[in-house]
């Protein structure tokens, strides 16, 4: 009887081994012969761009079997450093959306590919790019620069991702064939020509130090424009192509850079970037599906930038700038007009690809996944008003002679509220050049305008009596994250307030308002009064969750939470005019919401849902 008890225990204890051995099987990955070649065979990759950090962990799987079948082969992320490093020394890998090694595990589960890119610098319309940003408060450190004390916070960066991710690349028995040096260094060359081309060139070549000591095997690939491999190029890396629908350049410069390919668009956008404020960009499916077929016919690899966006929760959008505005805020939506919709949804762009996929992969594509369900919430009775100067009784504030910085206040995100009494009355006119980057104004408490550095709008007529009191709410709407600027990416107020041209100095107070989590009311008096930045709180109660668009159509400008996750922020001005919210943030039974907004030019009762996104709305 233990004999038999024994015999069965061994075997059942070699049949695990064998499972576990078979589980994490090794593979080779390479290129060679202008090919990509998996364990010695010609592999085409057909991959797309999906962000962990921007889907709820819980819907990963799902958004990873929609790219399945939409017909790819393999998901390509950026990882953000910011995202993991959230503050010094603090490292996260584990809570919320955070677990990247889980999102790699879950893609080769689903029988996809992975190509890693840890920049240290991403872009990727997200907030300083994804670098920290306290990395500024080192004076001695020169952001994306051969500056050592830069290398050296990369490197310390790269080694705790390495850490994670290492032993899943396909020579462990991961998904991971290759792995990216920066992004887009090309692009930053060409902007910067201010630094050497010789001094780009040496920091380039430590990152891709940096990331083999840290235990990359590579393949290794750069990313850039066509026409920006002479900067961006780098020995021992596959140079590729980002937006090159023209196979012959794309040829060309492979072949000038690296010699005979492969060839690979790193990003084929089937969709583009949205601001605040400008229309939303759409591109049609059949001008996609045509460019798919034409990589497909000439064995061009690519790569969906994206396949499906997201959402920027939180305060994780980025922003850009033109000659026209000194910042261009990102919405909070990054639906990108991408083949699979923020909330997950198979798009006409989508179909149109998966039927284009099934003619020309050898490869099974399976069935389409079931759409997560969609529900409306009755209207949200918003039970208590608070204004937000109440709030800031709790907050002990920083006096300084002259505004201080969120930096030098120690704050990333969120809000400051600068505050400065006068003893003698001033009229005149305001001046805040250094605003970074919206404000809205007011005197003794009472709103007298807004301030707006997407619309160079720095400066407006105040009257301040006797005794008065000037206040800015001044939000962080995000750190640039492309071009020469993204040096340039303090927040708050950064330069002297004015005037009629004399400086304001003296007795200034910053009253720090983050909002990094969902601010406490119980013991709050109720007020509510127009024009007074103010915060709302209900209750709702559902039978059955599923995903949810809230209207904002009617509200001004803020932010919404709901059981304590940060939706993001909307703003009147559109194009977006709704907030997502993944059905997996709620729950059956009791459900709280807090809605902080800026404005408050309307008094607000309830908070409506939708059926549907609305992304095309400007005011």
């Amino acid at each position: 009887m233990f004999k038999s008890f024994f015999q069965q225990g061994l075997v059942l204890m070699l049949l695990l081994l064998a499972l576990s051995v078979n589980a994490q099987k090794k593979h080779t990955f390479e290129v060679k012969d202008g090919q990509f070649l998996y364990d010695g065979k010609p592999t085409q990759i057909h991959s797309g761009e999906m962000h962990y950090a921007r889907i709820p962990r819980e819907y990963w799987r799902h958004r990873l079997k929609m790219m399945k079948a939409m017909g790819l082969n393999t998901v390509a992320t950026y990882v953000f450093w910011n995202y993991h490093n959230t503050a010094p020394g603090v490292w996260d890998f584990k809570t919320g959306n955070r677990n990247l090694a889980e999102y790699i595990k879950t893609a080769q589960e689903e029988g996809l590919f992975v190509i890693l890119r840890p920049g240290p610098y991403a872009c990727a319309e997200w907030e300083f790019g994804g670098y920290p940003w306290w990395l500024q408060q080192n004076k001695d450190l020169v952001i994306r620069a051969n500056n050592q004390p830069f290398l050296d916070s990369c490197k310390v960066y790269i080694n705790k991702l390495a850490e994670q991710v290492k032993g899943l690349q396909v020579s462990k028995g991961g998904p991971i064939i290759m792995t990216q040096v920066e992004n887009e260094f090309g692009s930053y060359v060409s902007q910067r020509e201010d630094i050497p081309l010789e001094e780009h060139r040496k920091y380039n070549a430590a990152i891709k130090q940096i990331l083999m000591e840290a235990g990359f095997e590579g393949p290794f690939f750069t990313s850039d424009g066509t026409w920006l491999f002479e900067g961006g190029a780098i020995a021992g890396a596959l140079p590729t192509a980002n937006g090159e629908g023209n196979i012959d350049n794309l040829k060309k410069a492979v072949d000038k850079y690296h010699g005979a390919g492969p060839y690979m668009v790193a990003e084929f956008y089937p969709g583009w970037l949205d601001h605040w404020a400008e229309p939303f960009i759409r591109i049609g499916s059949d001008q996609i599906a045509r460019q798919t077929e034409t990589y497909l016919t000439k064995g061009v690899h690519f790569n969906f930038y994206m396949v499906h966006g997201g959402t920027n929760f939180g305060f994780t959008s980025g922003a850009n700038y033109n000659e026209e505005h000194d910042i261009q805020p990102d919405i909070t939506s990054y639906d990108y007009d991408a083949p699979i919709s923020e909330a997950g949804w198979a798009t006409p762009k989508y179909r149109a690809i998966r039927d284009l996929m099934k003619k020309h992969v050898k490869y099974n594509v399976p069935e389409v996944p079931a759409q997560i369900p969609v529900i409306t919430i009755p209207a949200i009775q918003l039970t208590k008003a608070v204004d937000l100067f109440d709030l800031k009784k709790e907050v002990k504030p920083v006096t300084n002679d002259t505004p201080l910085t969120f930096e030098e206040l120690n704050q990333g995100q969120g809000y400051v509220l600068y505050s400065k009494r006068f003893n003698q009355p001033v009229k005149g006119k305001l001046q805040v050049n250094g605003l970074r980057d919206y404000a809205t104004v007011y005197v003794n408490g009472r709103k007298v305008g807004e301030l707006n550095r997407m619309n160079k709008q720095y400066e407006l007529d105040v009257q301040i009596p006797f005794n008065g009191t000037l206040e800015l709410l001044v939000e962080n709407m995000g750190r640039i994250n492309y071009g020469a600027e993204i040096v340039h990416n303090t927040k708050g107020i950064i330069s002297p307030v004015l005037i009629n041209d004399y400086e304001i100095t003296g007795g200034w107070n910053m009253y720090k308002l983050p909002f990094n989590k969902v601010p406490d009311l119980e013991k709050h008096t109720a007020k509510n009064k127009q024009g007074q930045p103010t915060l709302y709180t209900g209750t709702f109660d559902l039978k059955e969750t599923g995903d949810v668009f809230l209207d904002m159509r009617g509200w001004g400008k803020g932010i919404v939470f709901v059981n304590g996750q940060n939706l993001g922020r909307y703003w009147k001005v559109g194009p977006q005019q709704t907030l997502y919210l993944p059905g997996c943030w709620l729950q059956k039974g009791k459900n709280e919401v807090l809605v902080f907004e800026q404005q408050n030019d309307v008094l607000q009762k309830e908070l409506r849902s939708t059926p549907a996104p609305i992304l095309e709305e400007l005011q």
